[in-house]
C-alpha cells in the first residue's frame, strides 16, 4: 500500500466524535474510510475494542504454509456495514528489524508463527511426542496393513504410499517390498531417510512393474540414482511426479484420476478414455504428449491444464492444431509466454471454442486487449533451511507480510519509512483482485499530536460477505497496469518468468539500438571552448545572490553586489533557476548562473541513469540499472536469469534524489525489491560484490570541485574533503 502521510494537529485531547473529526480529518479522507464509519470506528478507537476475533476465524491453508481468514459470524457482513481495528503485532525501521528480532523476548517466535516458517519445528515437537513414528515396527504395520487390503481385492496389484515415515535404507532393505508385493505398480517414499543409492535400487530394481516413484525429498537423489532408475526399471512411466519418456495410457490415465491408490491397475482400458472430461498435466515435465493424448481418444475432454510444461519437442502451430481437434475442450490453462505463444489474444483466436483462459472468461480478455492472462497465480511461500535460526526466517518471509506508512508534521516528512505487520487476524488475509475487504493504516492521536499517536490498521467490507467465505483484499488496491500492476504481483506470487526474461532481453536489444556514442561519431566542433565571463573592457561585474556567506566574503575588487536580479551579469543562488523562474524573474541568458541548465540529468540517479544509458546504452563499466517506476519487468527479468545460471543476485535500492543512503537498501530478495517500491520512486541497481577496500572496508572520497573550463578541462580541488 502506498505510504499513508500524518498531519499533526494542536488540539486538545480527544473528547467527542467532532473533534475526532477535526482532528483527524486529512487522516480519514487519505484512509478512504467511509463516512457512514466514522462515528463507528471513533467509538471502537476510543473504547479499544478489537471485536474482530468474535467476527473471523483464522484458518491454515497451503499445506499449513500460509492462512486465510473466514467470516464466521452467524449473519452475513454487508457492504460498508461496520469497521474493525486490527493491531500491529510488530512496528520497526528496516535498518532496525533484525537487531529487535533477536534481542526483543517472543518477537521471533510469534513472527514466525504468523508467518508460517516454524512449520519444521512443530513437526520435530511432534514427532518426539510419537515413539513410534520412524520406528522399522511402525512401518511394517502400515505395510502389512496394505498388504491385507490388496489380498481382499480379487486384482493383486499393489498402490503404496509410505511418505514421511522416516524410512531409511536399512529399513527399505528390511521391508522386502517386491516379495510382499509382487505387482506393485506405484511406489510413494517422499520425504524419508533414504541416502545409500545402491541399498535403494537393490530394492526397486526389484519390482519390477512400478509404473511410478516418489523419491522426492530423499538425501539419495540426485544425477546417479535418476540413471539407475531409468535404466533399472523399462516401464516407468511416472518418476518424482514427472512424466518419463515412457509415459503413455497408465501416466494420462494417473492425471485424469481414473488410475490411483484407490483404483491401482498395470493397465488402463481405451475404452475409459472416453469418458475423460478433466486432466491435469501441470507441472509434470512433459517435453512431447503421450501419442494417446489426441481427439480421437479423449473425445470428451473439455477441461485441461498444462501450466509448468516445457513441451519443447512439439511446435507452438502443431500443439495449437492438436488442441483445437478437441471440439468439447472450453477451458484451458497454459503458461503465457509459453509453449502456444506469448499472447492471450492468438491463443484464443486459434482456439475460438475456449470460454475460459487461465480461469478468465475469454471475452473479457479479448475486450481488455490483455496479453499476458493469469487468474490463478501460485502463491511465493517462504522457504528456509532447517538451520537457520527464526530471526533470519522471519527477515526471508516477512515481505509478504509488510505494510508501511511515513509519518510527519507541518515541517517535515519523515526520511525513513515505518514497516509493520498486522496481527494474526490482519496478516491472515489474502489477496484478490476482486476483494470483498479493504484495509487502510490510521495513527489514532487521543491526545490530539503527532506524538501521542497509536497505530492501527482499519479493516471493512467493501461487498456483502456471506458465513464461510473468504475474506480478501487488494495487496496493491489502486495501482493498475499503468504502475506496473502485474510485475508488482510478482512479490507474493510466482509470475511468468519466461514472460519477464522475454522482456529483459528486448529492454537489453533496446538499450544496444538507442546508444547514441556507439552509434555516432561525436565530432570535436561539437563542443564549445569556454569562454571567460569577464568583460572586454574590464568593468566590474554585477553579482546578484541570496546566499549569506557570499555576501559576506565576496570581497574582490573584480566583482559588486546587486539587489535587481534582472541588472545582475552572474546569478548565484541556492534556489533553482530554471525556464519558469527565468521567465517570471525577466532573466536572460546572457546572464550567468551557478547551475548547469539541465543538470538533473547528473544529479538525480534515474536521470543520471537514463542519460547513460541513451549515451552509451549498456556499458561494461555501468552496472546493471534499472528505474523501478517505469523498468520493472526487465529487472524482474534480469533477476530471474541470474538465479537461473546461479549468479550473484544481490541489488542495492536507491531513491531517485536523496543522499547519506537514507531510504537505501541492499538486497537478492526479489519481494524485498519489489515492496521497497512503495517507500518512494527508486533504482534498483547491481550491486558490486567485489568492490575496492581500503583495509577490507568500502571506502569513499568526497572532494568539492570547482570547473573552471570544459574545453580545454581544468579543475580546481578544495583542500578540504571528507573521506
Amino acid at each position: 500500500m502506498s505510504p499513508a502521510v500524518a498531519s499533526a494537529s494542536s488540539g486538545d485531547r480527544i473528547r467527542t466524535y467532532e473533534d475526532f473529526v477535526r482532528v483527524h480529518a486529512y487522516l480519514l479522507a487519505a484512509a478512504g474510510i467511509p463516512p457512514s464509519l466514522h462515528r463507528r470506528l471513533y467509538r471502537k478507537l476510543a473504547d479499544e475494542v478489537f471485536d474482530g476475533g468474535e467476527v473471523f476465524a483464522v484458518e491454515p491453508c497451503e499445506d499449513g504454509r500460509q492462512r486465510r481468514l473466514v467470516l464466521t459470524a452467524d449473519q452475513s457482513l454487508g457492504k460498508e456495514s461496520d469497521v474493525f481495528l486490527v493491531d500491529h503485532a510488530w512496528s520497526f525501521r528496516l535498518p532496525d528489524a533484525l537487531k529487535q528480532l533477536r534481542e526483543v523476548p517472543g518477537l521471533a517466535e510469534r513472527m514466525a508463527a504468523l508467518m508460517c516458517v516454524d512449520l519444521d519445528r512443530k513437526i520435530e515437537a511432534d514427532e518426539q511426542d510419537d515413539d513410534e513414528s520412524g520406528s522399522l515396527e511402525h512401518v511394517s504395520q502400515v505395510v502389512e496393513k496394505e498388504r491385507a487390503r490388496v489380498q481382499e481385492r480379487s486384482d493383486s496389484t499393489a498402490w503404496l504410499e509410505l511418505e514421511e515415515l522416516g524410512i531409511d535404507d536399512d529399513m527399505l532393505v528390511a521391508l522386502d517390498l517386491s516379495a510382499n508385493f509382487p505387482n506393485l505398480v506405484a511406489l510413494n517414499l517422499w520425504g524419508n531417510k533414504l541416502r545409500d543409492p545402491e541399498k535403494v535400487m537393490q530394492e526397486i530394481r526389484k519390482c519390477t512393474k512400478l509404473k511410478a516413484l516418489w523419491l522426492n525429498e530423499n538425501p539419495v537423489l540426485g544425477k546417479s540414482i535418476d540413471k539407475a532408475v531409468f535404466d533399472g526399471l523399462s516401464g516407468l512411466e511416472i518418476y518424482n511426479s514427472h512424466f518419463t519418456s515412457k509415459a503413455g495410457e497408465w501416466a494420462l490415465g494417473f492425471c485424469a484420476d481414473i488410475v490411483g491408490a484407490d483404483n491401482p491397475c498395470s493397465s488402463v482400458e481405451s475404452t475409459l478414455f472416453g469418458s475423460i472430461g478433466t486432466i491435469d498435466l501441470s507441472d509434470r515435465c512433459i517435453h512431447k504428449l503421450p501419442e494417446v493424448f489426441s481427439p480421437s481418444k479423449l473425445p470428451s475432454l473439455s477441461k485441461l491444464n498444462i501450466r509448468g510444461n516445457p513441451l519443447d519437442q512439439i511446435s507452438g502451430d502443431d500443439l495449437l492444431k492438436l488442441f483445437g481437434g478437441f471440439t468439447q475442450l472450453q477451458e484451458l490453462e497454459v503458461d503465457i509466454p509459453g509453449p502456444l505463444g506469448n499472447s492471450a489474444i492468438s491463443i484464443l483466436e486459434s482456439l475460438p471454442n475456449l470460454s475460459l483462459l487461465n480461469g478468465v472468461d475469454s471475452s473479457s480478455i479479448i475486450e481488455s486487449g490483455k496479453h499476458i492472462v493469469d487468474s490463478a497465480l501460485e502463491p511465493r511461500l517462504p522457504e528456509w533451511s532447517p538451520e537457520e535460526p527464526l530471526a533470519e526466517r522471519v527477515i526471508g518471509a516477512m515481505w509478504l507480510y509488510l505494510m508501511t506508512y511515513r509519518l510527519a508534521d507541518d515541517e517535515k516528512i519523515d526520511e525513513t519509512p515505518v514497516w509493520y505487520v498486522m496481527d494474526e487476524l490482519g496478516s491472515a488475509m489474502r489477496h484478490s483482485d476482486n476483494a470483498n475487504f479493504r484495509i487502510a493504516p490510521f495513527l489514532f492521536m487521543p491526545e490530539g499530536k503527532l506524538h501521542t499517536a497509536i497505530s492501527y490498521t482499519i479493516l471493512w467490507p467493501t461487498h456483502d460477505v456471506h458465513t464461510g467465505e473468504e475474506c480478501t483484499r487488494d495487496f496493491l488496491f489502486g495501482i493498475g497496469e499503468d504502475k506496473q500492476r502485474s510485475a508488482r504481483l510478482t512479490a507474493w506470487f510466482r509470475t511468468p518468468e519466461n514472460y519477464f526474461i522475454q522482456e529483459f532481453r528486448r529492454y537489453q536489444e533496446q538499450l544496444q539500438s538507442n546508444s547514441i556514442c556507439s552509434s555516432t561519431k561525436i565530432e570535436e566542433t561539437q563542443t564549445p571552448s569556454t569562454k571567460s565571463v569577464r568583460s572586454r573592457d574590464g568593468r566590474v561585474l554585477r553579482v546578484y545572490t541570496d546566499i549569506p556567506h557570499v555576501e559576506e566574503f565576496l570581497t574582490r575588487p573584480e566583482f559588486v553586489l546587486t539587489t535587481d536580479p534582472k541588472e545582475a551579469d552572474i546569478i548565484w543562488v541556492s534556489m533553482q533557476v530554471d525556464s519558469e523562474v527565468k521567465n517570471a524573474v525577466g532573466l536572460t541568458d546572457q546572464q550567468y548562473t551557478n547551475q548547469f541548465p539541465f543538470e538533473a540529468c547528473l544529479v538525480m540517479k534515474h536521470h543520471l541513469a537514463e542519460t547513460v544509458h541513451k549515451a552509451w546504452g549498456s556499458p561494461e563499466w555501468l552496472q546493471p540499472t534499472y528505474n523501478l517506476e517505469t523498468h520493472l519487468s526487465p529487472l524482474i527479468g534480469d533477476y530471474c536469469v541470474r538465479k537461473r545460471d546461479g549468479m550473484d543476485n544481490l541489488w542495492i535500492m536507491k531513491p531517485w534524489n536523496m543522499a547519506r543512503t537514507i531510504d537505501t537498501t541492499v538486497t537478492g530478495d526479489l519481494s524485498a525489491i519489489i515492496r521497497l517500491m512503495e517507500t518512494g520512486p527508486k533504482i534498483c541497481q547491481k550491486y558490486i560484490e567485489r568492490p575496492a577496500l581500503f583495509q577490507g572496508r568500502k571506502f569513499d572520497l568526497r572532494y568539492i570541485v570547482l570547473v573552471r573550463s570544459i574545453r580545454p578541462l581544468e579543475i580546481f580541488l578544495s583542500d578540504v574533503f571528507w573521506v
